[in-house]
């Protein structure tokens, strides 16, 4: 009973930390959004729209002769790398979750008028199911990033940065990987249904 109640506790206690570091995540998500509404809108130049196509066909080509299970497995690792590295190196300031942030929804506005373009723009509700959990854990470990790398304007900068990475790490491990989990099988179901 002891053991539940201490897992409930750090469980809830990640809730409150994403809670109190909602103005962050808020920031990662402004910046990925109004990056993919210029991804969707605005016609890429033609030497990135070849290397984003480029990099499409290499991820499909990897990923052809894979089963259910290695599939899933490709796609959590992936997301859960970006997550991962996005939350620990916002450290420097927090410019590298921003700059991921921006990437990734340039990436996401780019293919989703790619698609739209070419199967109609109901196409893109494909998209959405495993998007609500892959987006959330993203945009979460990104605005803890950030929020790791405000420890420049604190006082007791070491005190901050442990308190910060401690609570980011059971964030992390609590919230995120079962989030990345979620989202890795329902999207590996799709892109199964749709070979």
């Amino acid at each position: 009973m002891k053991n539940k109640l201490s897992f409930k506790q750090k469980y809830v206690g990640a809730w409150n930390y994403i809670k109190e570091s909602r103005k962050f995540i808020y920031i990662i998500i402004f910046f990925f959004l109004i990056f993919a509404l210029i991804g969707f809108f605005i016609p890429a130049p033609e030497s990135i729209t070849q290397e984003i196509v480029k990099l499409l066909e290499e991820l499909i080509e990897k990923t052809k002769g894979m089963n259910f299970l290695e599939l899933s497995w490709f796609i959590f690792f992936n997301n859960l790398k970006v997550s991962f590295m996005g939350m620990i190196l916002g450290i420097f300031i927090g410019i590298f979750p921003i700059l991921t942030s921006i990437s990734n929804g340039y990436l996401l506005g780019f293919v989703s008028s790619f698609v739209s373009d070419q199967n109609g723009f109901l196409s893109l509700w494909k998209i959405f199911p495993h998007g609500i959990f892959e987006l959330s854990a993203v945009f979460i470990s990104l605005g803890l990033g950030v929020r790791l790398g405000m420890f420049i304007f604190e006082k007791k900068k070491i005190k901050y940065i442990k308190s910060n990475l401690f609570n980011s790490l059971r964030v992390f491990f609590y919230i995120i990987i079962p989030l990345l989990i979620i989202a890795a099988i329902i999207e590996a179901i799709f892109i199964f249904l749709m070979r």
